[in-house]
């Protein structure tokens, strides 16, 4: 059973940054895509940001420029460089673990708030 720990979030002035960070238990297939989602208070999860074992990476509109996803070298590690912070990124941040073959999982953390303050 893969378990997901979020650690890095916090109370931070507008135009700062964070780092957070995602460790994952258990074994993880080289397939597994891992992301970043958030939930802002009333609004539904929306997707942030998502990297491959191979290290491509996808943003969302709102935070690409201004985020950066990457894995850790042992690849059950995954970060998110937060820039540029505005108000409007104030959420609940949750990893996620998602593979396909040759086992189907998807696995998400229990939260890390951000809060940025104007």
């Amino acid at each position: 059973q893969v378990q997901l720990v979020e650690s890095g979030g916090g109370l931070v002035q507008a135009g700062g940054s964070l780092r957070l960070s995602c460790a994952a238990s258990g074994r993880l297939f080289s397939t597994t895509i891992m992301s970043w989602h958030r939930q802002a208070p009333g609004k539904q999860r929306e997707f942030v940001a998502r990297i491959t074992e191979g290290g491509n990476t996808k943003y969302s509109e709102s935070v690409a420029g201004r985020f950066t996803i990457s894995r850790g070298i042992a690849k059950n590690t995954v970060y998110l460089q937060m820039n540029s912070l505005a108000p409007e990124d104030t959420a609940v941040y949750y990893c996620n673990v998602k593979n396909d073959r040759p086992v189907h999982y998807d696995h998400w953390g229990q939260g890390t708030q951000v809060t940025v303050s104007s």
